[in-house]
């Protein structure tokens, strides 16, 4: 095994874009040109190191993401490949949760898509480094300048060149380095492996000197050593500006692009080299922030081996072989095995098995992992994604990580008796693996219903159950994820009384409820004085809402984005108690909301629908029928790319629509935009389809 660099020389990076912008295939390079495979595997070919399992090779995408280490320039780089396809999005949610930097990859011809821009303010959330990498120069329609404009004017990124093309599209041939002012040619045979450094050709030079100039005088507004000698007409030396570039893009001030063409491996080791000089160690970032699990208050972990243990768990992944296998970022302290740990989470004490260092589905064998790395446990078998690992002298409970509520669901039942058996043992593992995954069991009709971001998610999950724990099942059409909510607000008194000759229930409140705002879930407070309600007891009622808006009083879907006050009430001396005003709650809460009325929410998604131009009347003919509403439209790239909103409920099997209408040239992305109400006629009817599965 290569020995360890020191922690200043370990970057922990993700490659995140758009799905086929070619996030695998330069993943793939940096593989090879770094040492660690010897032969490139093609996504198309199904051969991809990264693409290890059968379902992203048999759709050419990535579903999983998946770790490697590879090492450049004496640096440990730490590469997480994440998937593009919004179905997927918690594998993004939680690799950049972890990740110190991230390569943000742009399709030259496609520009910023939709999925780019998601993970690019999922980058944001977490105050992740990027620099960006424009891939697929070589293509017919790339342009490299409206693909910097686009990123500062539609991510509002402050996105400056520090390479320009030589040539585009068939001419494609290397880039101008503007920090070294030379060309870096890449010969077509043996496909882009050998690479010249030569002097930038006269017929270039003028357009490099005013790139370099542009590229210097932007990074200067970020530095005043440099705006010094920007200002008096002095040229920096490269290290000047390597060390500046550097420093704004840690502090997310400044984003350097660079571009190539990965598929003919050109332009990947200028992008190795910008991550080793422009993207961060874990000891430039501010050290972890959590909390004391007793008292609350913040503790800090620096990123030293000498310091307390402080390790995430990010993902947790169903091994054949080893069983469960648990992913974790050290921050702080050494992770050894054979040691115990503490769960802070959990709560629990448990021992560590075996380390291992990650290669996609291959793995490594180490006997610890220091601050800064990242690799994978076998033995925290009550351990889940986003838990603490600290050491039990040194708890800390770090920031959890936040995952988006399923939008979609499916009935699924076993195919045979002694698929029975295995179908609960094998969701619960799979639910395990991805917290976007929910199974719920119906207690009426006895069905599992299994949700999740998509058809796609939904999709897998179901293949995987057939061929990864060998379980035969049968699945019903999507359902779509409905909730309820109150028209107005209201008060509504409740007084919970029960005499069976023996000790009573008393339980009585006064509650006030009313509508919030789309997405802010449930909150509940209290304006009682005089102690007229215990505290416990009003715990009882808010547990009692709580069990209540698990299924809506309308259609038995769960309730969203309401606030419960409770104004006032009363209790009894000997007949009140918890289970009382639980009841209490949840009649009282039921009651006040029949009162006032309810509507039935559904998602909605955000479309964007990219075709030939003379395709679009039907395209947003299309829509409309489907209750949608088009928002706009522009040309981009030869074609026209319409975007709008359109219910879920009516994006089933669009995709074979979509190829109907276009002769299979047409494309389309969708992702999860907010809930909105449900006409009525169709609320009725969606109720009544739900009584017909029930009985």
């Amino acid at each position: 095994m290569t020995k360890t660099p020191g922690i200043e020389r370990i970057r922990n990076v993700g490659v995140m874009a758009h799905i086929d912008a070619g996030k695998t295939t330069v993943t793939e390079r940096i593989l090879f040109f770094t040492g660690k495979r010897h032969k490139i595997g093609e996504v198309h070919d199904g051969e991809a190191a990264m693409d290890w399992m059968v379902q992203e090779q048999e759709r050419g995408i990535t579903i999983t993401s998946a770790a490697t280490t590879a090492y450049w320039r004496d640096h440990r780089i730490n590469l997480i490949d994440t998937p593009g396809h919004v179905d997927f999005t918690a594998e993004v949610e939680r690799s950049l949760r972890v990740l110190d930097g991230t390569v943000a990859l742009f399709c030259a011809v496609g520009g910023v898509q939709p999925q780019a821009e998601t993970v690019w303010r999922q980058a944001e959330k977490y105050r992740v480094p990027r620099i960006a990498f424009v891939n697929k120069m070589d293509r017919a329609g790339a342009d490299f300048e409206r693909v910097v404009e686009e990123i500062r004017q539609e991510l509002g990124a402050n996105a400056v060149p520090v390479v320009i093309p030589i040539g585009v599209e068939g001419t494609f041939q290397g880039v101008v380095d503007l920090v070294h002012m030379k060309a870096v040619y890449y010969d077509d045979a043996p496909q882009g492996a050998t690479i010249r450094v030569e002097e930038i050709p006269d017929e270039l030079l003028a357009a490099a000197r005013a790139a370099e100039e542009r590229m210097i005088e932007r990074i200067s507004e970020q530095d005043d050593h440099l705006m010094e000698k920007f200002i008096e007409g002095e040229v920096p030396e490269p290290v000047e500006v390597l060390r500046a570039i550097r420093e704004a893009t840690i502090d997310g001030r400044f984003i350097p692009v660079l571009c190539g063409a990965a598929f003919k491996n050109k332009g990947v080791r200028l992008l190795l080299d910008a991550v080793v000089d422009y993207l961060p160690s874990p000891i430039d970032l501010p050290p972890i922030i959590g909390a004391c699990t007793e008292s609350n208050e913040e503790l800090i972990r620096h990123p030293h081996n000498d310091a307390p243990l402080a390790a995430l768990a990010f993902k947790v992944q169903a091994d054949r072989h080893l069983g469960k296998l648990t992913y974790v970022r050290v921050y702080s302290g050494v992770l050894k095995a054979g040691a115990q740990v503490y769960n802070s989470s959990r709560d629990k004490t448990q021992r560590i098995g075996r380390l291992f260092e990650m290669h996609a589905n291959d793995r490594e064998a180490v006997e610890e992992l220091r601050a800064g790395q990242v690799g994978a446990v076998v033995g925290l078998g009550d351990t889940y994604t986003a838990d603490t690992i600290s050491s039990k002298e040194h708890p800390i409970l770090l920031e959890s990580i936040e995952f988006p509520a399923p939008v979609i669901g499916v009935a699924v039942a076993p195919a045979s008796r002694e698929d029975r058996d295995k179908l609960s043992s094998a969701l619960h593992r799979l639910a395990e693996e991805d917290p976007t995954f929910v199974v719920r069991s119906d207690a009426e009709t006895g069905e599992v219903v299994i949700s999740g971001m998509g058809e796609l998610h939904l999709e897998i999950i179901v293949d995987r159950l057939k061929r990864e724990f060998g379980v035969g099942v049968t699945a019903d059409r999507p359902q779509v994820a409905y909730r309820e909510t109150i028209l107005g607000p209201t008060e509504h008194e409740y007084r919970h009384v029960k005499q069976t000759g023996g000790r009573g229930q008393y339980a009585h409140a006064v509650f006030r409820i009313e509508p919030t705002d789309p997405g802010t879930g449930f909150q509940f407070e209290n304006t009682i004085t005089g102690g007229k309600i215990t505290r416990e007891y009003l715990a009882a009622i808010e547990r009692g809402v709580v069990e209540e808006m698990a299924e809506g009083p309308y259609a038995g879907f769960p309730m969203v984005d309401i606030k419960v006050i409770v104004t006032d009430g009363s209790m009894h001396n000997v007949d009140s108690s918890e289970q009382a005003f639980r009841t209490c709650g949840r009649m009282g809460f039921r009651e006040a909301c029949l009162n006032v009325g309810l509507e039935l929410l559904e998602p909605v998604m955000s479309v964007e629908v990219t075709a030939p131009e003379e395709q679009t009347g039907a395209i947003t003919s299309s829509l409309c029928s489907k209750r949608g509403r088009v928002l706009g439209m522009e040309t981009k790239a030869g074609g026209a790319v319409l975007r709008g909103r359109v219910p879920l409920a009516e994006m089933f099997g669009y995709a074979s629509e979509l190829r109907n209408l276009t002769s299979g040239r047409g494309t389309f992305t969708m992702h999860f935009e907010h809930y909105e109400a449900v006409p009525y006629a169709i609320a009725e009817k969606v109720i009544e389809e739900r009584k017909a599965r029930e009985r």
